[in-house]
């Protein structure tokens, strides 16, 4: 018997039946699964299953139970998430949410045109609600860190010299606002983690980050041009900063300071640039050979040429009423 008629049976009784199941791409170390499962009562259940794999290698982020945990939280909370309808160690089963997760399909196809107006605003109450999670949710581990030297540190030990990453990162540290309440920070909140039906996000995906720090690192995050996919709109793809952060302090969310919110997003395409250096080297040094990785490496340029246009055009200020003196 396989793991997932074991977790199955365990879970809805030995005469339950997987009329359907499908493999999901995901990582080499943990297993995703779409299930149909039969109960013995007659009633269907569409979920989806994630496990360890035997022996596969620890993934970096949140362990299977500590993401649980997070999820829970997370629904108490008022977040959108699928529910958890079982969880071990090694597993978590949910309710599959029906929609769509791929960015340009809900940018571009009509199915989501009533969608789109409404995404900014939905992701700013989202926000809200994870920011007035309980810091006891986190895992141990998760606690604040200066992500600045994080990412400073990482850039380092690549050993790929990338000067517009170096001028970034000291305008960054001469120019760094106070840091907001401790908050439960998502840490990769961004449309392809969202699924989203024609009235609107159903669900938030992929807690695996979740850390304690700044909240405006989840609403700068949001707004990286990475993540419009063209769209001229700079938040998501589908959104104004003013429907981000009315929203948002309508819902509870604290004041933003829109100076604050700029250094964050500054610091989100510095991020996400030396990820794609880190994701192109595991190609270029034999860690994991991929073509997909390998096209990753064009996607630095990129966002040095973000970085520059961003620092030239909207230059980060100093003396905001949360910069440091």
């Amino acid at each position: 018997m396989s793991a997932v008629e074991e977790i199955v049976g365990a879970v809805f009784g030995a005469g339950a039946a997987i009329p359907h199941r499908a493999r999901l791409p995901g990582g080499a170390s943990r297993e995703t699964w779409a299930l149909d499962v039969a109960a013995a009562d007659g009633t269907r259940h569409e979920l989806v299953l994630r496990l360890d794999s035997p022996g596969g290698a620890p993934e970096a982020g949140a362990t299977l139970a500590a993401e649980t945990a997070l999820m829970r939280a997370a629904f108490e909370a008022g977040v959108p998430v699928p529910r958890i309808v079982a969880s071990g160690e090694s597993y978590i089963l949910m309710t599959r949410v029906p929609g769509e997760t791929i960015p340009r399909k809900i940018l571009r196809d009509d199915a989501y045109a009533s969608a789109r107006p409404r995404l900014a605003a939905q992701c700013g109450r989202a926000l809200a609600a994870i920011h007035r999670m309980p810091l006891s949710c986190l895992p141990s581990g998760a606690g604040e860190e200066d992500p600045l030297r994080r990412w400073r540190d990482v850039l380092d030990l690549l050993g790929e010299p990338h000067p517009v990453f170096e001028l970034a990162l000291r305008r960054l540290a001469a120019t760094r606002p106070r840091p907001g309440r401790p908050a439960v920070v998502h840490g990769d909140f961004r449309n392809g983690n969202l699924i989203v039906g024609p009235e609107g996000v159903r669900a938030v995906l992929d807690w695996e980050l979740a850390h304690a720090g700044d909240p405006l690192e989840d609403l700068g995050w949001l707004c990286v041009k990475a993540w419009r996919f063209g769209s001229p709109l700079p938040v998501g793809g589908f959104g104004t900063y003013d429907d981000l952060i009315d929203a948002y302090e309508r819902a509870g969310g604290d004041p933003v300071d829109r100076d604050a919110l700029r250094w964050w997003e500054t610091f989100g395409v510095l991020k996400w640039g030396v990820i794609c250096v880190m994701q192109t080297m595991r190609h270029l040094r034999g860690g994991a050979r991929s073509v997909e990785l390998a096209a990753i490496g064009r996607r630095v340029c990129e966002n040095e040429w973000d970085l520059l246009r961003m620092l030239r055009e909207n230059p980060l200020p100093r003396g905001s009423r949360r910069t440091q003196a």
